[in-house]
């Protein structure tokens, strides 16, 4: 496939643009021609750049987190096109937020933890803001950024006499790489917006 990758030189980007190569997948320079766009870009731009893409055609997966999306996923499902946005790409930070929403069904307090890069934008993170709508939308989220991390979360679950963490870690950007490769494979399954890898993976 013909893939436009917008934020290639970021870290997610220069990490997945030879995993792209590797998985058989040609990168693009623009939108002409391109068959994917995936965008690992900053808030501040993920809209424009999905707009447009939508505007040439494009379907478009998303790891940028922090903007809204609502808007460009009507006009995607207007259009008969996909737009996949994805807090988290790991396989493992998906199910966290599996067994957190399960163990919230037992443990009736919970508070989120969660760590990047000093360089992350958006605090709390997408994958922390998803996990708080899992439990209930009133979870109270701690947000870290320091040197040497990549992309880590605590979820901290109480009861009484008892308490429950569930954590995972992605200590390299090379964790992201499966989710997104699945995100290019489905791009087309779902017209409009889709939220969320777990709608790919049956979980």
């Amino acid at each position: 496939m013909r893939v436009l990758l917008s934020g290639r030189r970021g870290k997610v980007g220069a990490a997945l643009a030879p995993a792209l190569e590797q998985a058989g997948h040609r990168l693009v320079e623009g939108l002409d021609g391109a068959e994917a766009m995936v965008d690992f870009t900053t808030p501040d731009a993920v809209v424009e750049n999905v707009r447009r893409a939508l505007a040439a055609g494009v379907p478009c997966v998303v790891g940028t987190t922090g903007a809204d999306l609502r808007g460009v996923g009507e006009e995607a499902r207007s259009l008969g096109l996909s737009v996949l946005a994805v807090p988290n790409f790991a396989v493992g930070a998906i199910l966290m937020m599996r067994f957190a929403e399960e163990a919230a069904r037992y443990l009736p307090a919970a508070a989120i933890v969660e760590l990047h890069n000093e360089e992350k934008r958006d605090a709390p993170s997408g994958t922390a803001r998803a996990t708080a709508e899992r439990l209930g939308g009133e979870t109270p989220v701690y947000s870290v950024r320091l040197p040497g991390l990549v992309a880590h979360q605590e979820v901290l679950l109480g009861g009484s006499g008892e308490s429950l963490t569930l954590r995972h870690d992605s200590y390299d950007r090379a964790s992201f790489m499966p989710g997104v490769l699945l995100g290019i494979r489905s791009i087309s399954a779902r017209p409009g917006l889709t939220v969320g890898l777990e709608a790919l993976l049956d979980l």
